[in-house]
């Protein structure tokens, strides 16, 4: 024995790797049964896998140019860093886009800008930008809302984000006066942190679903009574990642506290099916919206990438011979979102957001019922020129998502569907959550949304008009590389949007139905002007 030890405590370390990578080299060659490349190429072979799991990084911040990476590149990134941070958010040296490529957006400012008068509701609060339509006002609902920010978050459940994310969220939503939409997965605690919230009802009815997984209406109703921060409810028929499936929350990820809130029980897989079964068709749907309405008293709308219209069509015209349906409608794009998904859907199932929001507007705009629909934009519209786009098209708000994860630290690893999420925003694993402070993120989506605002105002007065609603299909122009170069978005699509009824700004603020922290007195609504940074 003291010979072996004296053997062994005569080895060097060189030799200790050595002895170390032959007997890794057995192992590639004898027992390694599932991959070719370790067993024709021991050793070496590990490297591949070692590059490939490190890829999408390597590229990240060696590989890709400032304009490459996709779904958000560098540059964009990079701007809602800033934002988020209240930091100097511009750039020098003129644009580094290609403004000559096919569907670049163009702007027209307008030769002499808005000017604010003196009591301008902007002079006190350069954030304040409120949506210019009431939710559930033209349908008479009990509790109209009106949004108190035309950007929000967008459909994120509990158990797709984590706690600390959700909550980091809420938080912020608060301090910006907008409004959090839960996702499917059921109102937790992380949503009730004091800011509006838009409770979404899925296909699987978590929190709201009886013993055989049915939707409750009486559970529902007592959810809405318990919980004032509730505004809205939003019904998922489907969403831009993966329109049409369904999903499965696997037994091994769900947690007490998720079985909790969602109403499921412990040790079994959770199936949402692709269609709901509370209702049928759109008889079905139109009476479900209306009980849901009459039992809450809230707003009731609907989220849905879009793809055949025949079913659109019928919507608008049971909702002009019934004079009911949805207060607003969310359109989600087909680039897809946080939500996994296979390629095929994520990639090519249902268009995109400026496509499919252009055809379900022309819908209602043909039924003369826009000025009853509060149109909502989802798809990657984070940014104001994007929102210029969309509010020029006919959107009145715009739900973000993954922009409102980039402002409390998502670097984009896409591993949202892994459990591994290295910023802890989208996992439930609870090491990788500890390193989010919510104080600190959530002053971060604060800053995000209110200097969003802040540069959309500043874009809409550039244009000669006091509130974005008041933008036009012909104030924005799309390349289209060919030789007519350039046309209007009115002349792309081949329609115009309804004018919104908008008398100004000083009126919204004074609107009753105004949500977030504007529900105070009109003297309490003053800002600490250190927090404007330019």
């Amino acid at each position: 024995m003291e010979n072996i030890i004296d053997f062994l405590s005569e080895i060097t370390w060189w030799q200790w790797i050595i002895i170390a990578l032959i007997l890794i080299a057995i192992k590639d060659i004898f027992l390694n049964k599932e991959h070719t490349i370790k067993h024709n190429f021991p050793i070496v072979g590990h490297f591949r896998y070692i590059l490939e799991s490190i890829g999408p990084e390597l590229r990240q911040y060696i590989v890709a140019n400032n304009r490459e990476e996709l779904p958000f590149d560098r540059i964009e990134r990079s701007w809602v860093y800033a934002s988020a941070k209240n930091a100097n958010n511009y750039e020098g040296f003129g644009t580094d886009r290609d403004i000559n490529e096919t569907n670049y957006i163009f702007i027209s400012n307008a030769m002499i800008p808005f000017v604010m008068p003196e009591k301008h509701p902007n002079k006190k609060d350069p954030y304040f930008l409120p949506c210019a339509k009431v939710m559930g006002l033209a349908n008479n609902r009990k509790k109209p809302y009106r949004p108190a920010s035309v950007i929000n978050v967008s459909a994120m459940s509990f158990g797709s984000l984590s706690a600390k994310a959700i909550e980091s969220l809420n938080k912020g939503v608060k301090k910006a006066s907008a409004y959090h939409n839960t996702g499917e997965g059921g109102l937790s605690p992380y949503h009730k942190q004091g800011g509006d919230v838009i409770f979404q009802i899925g296909t699987g009815y978590f929190g709201i679903r009886d013993e055989n997984g049915n939707f409750s209406m009486n559970t529902l109703k007592k959810l809405v009574e318990e919980n004032p921060c509730i505004k809205a409810i939003e019904i998922k028929l489907s969403q831009g990642a993966k329109p049409g499936k369904g999903g499965v929350l696997p037994a091994s990820k769900i947690s007490k506290e998720i079985a909790e809130i969602r109403k499921v029980p412990m040790g079994k897989d959770v199936i949402s099916p692709p269609y709901h079964t509370a209702f049928k068709g759109m008889k079905g749907l139109l009476a479900f919206i209306e009980s849901i309405a009459k039992e809450t008293g809230l707003p009731v709308g609907i989220k849905s990438a879009i793809g055949k219209m025949d079913q659109w069509e019928e919507l608008a015209t049971m909702m002009k011979d019934n004079n009911s349906g949805p207060d607003f409608i969310s359109v989600d794009g087909g680039e897809g979102g946080t939500g996994a998904a296979p390629p095929s859907f994520a990639d090519h199932v249902s268009l995109p957001w400026v496509f499919g929001f252009r055809d379900v507007y022309k819908v209602f705009k043909n039924h003369d019922l826009t000025d009853k629909i509060v149109f909502i934009g989802s798809g990657k519209l984070g940014f104001p020129s994007q929102a210029a786009m969309a509010f020029a098209m006919g959107a009145d708000c715009i739900n973000v998502a993954r922009e409102a994860m980039l402002s409390i630290g998502c670097i984009q690893a896409k591993s949202c569907h892994t459990n591994t999420c290295p910023t802890g925003v989208a996992t439930q694993n609870r090491w990788l959550q500890a390193g989010i402070n919510v104080k600190q993120k959530s002053e971060r989506v604060n800053y995000y949304f209110k200097n969003f605002r802040k540069e959309f105002i500043e874009v809409t007065h550039a244009c000669g008009y006091e509130h974005p609603c008041q933008f036009t299909m012909d104030d924005v122009q799309v390349n289209l590389s060919d030789q007519d170069f350039t046309k209007t978005l009115a002349a792309s699509y081949e329609y115009h949007k309804v004018e919104v009824p908008f008398e100004d700004m000083l009126t919204l603020q004074k609107c009753k139905y105004l949500g977030g922290n504007y529900r105070r007195k009109e003297s309490e609504s003053s800002i600490n002007k250190e927090e404007v940074r330019y």
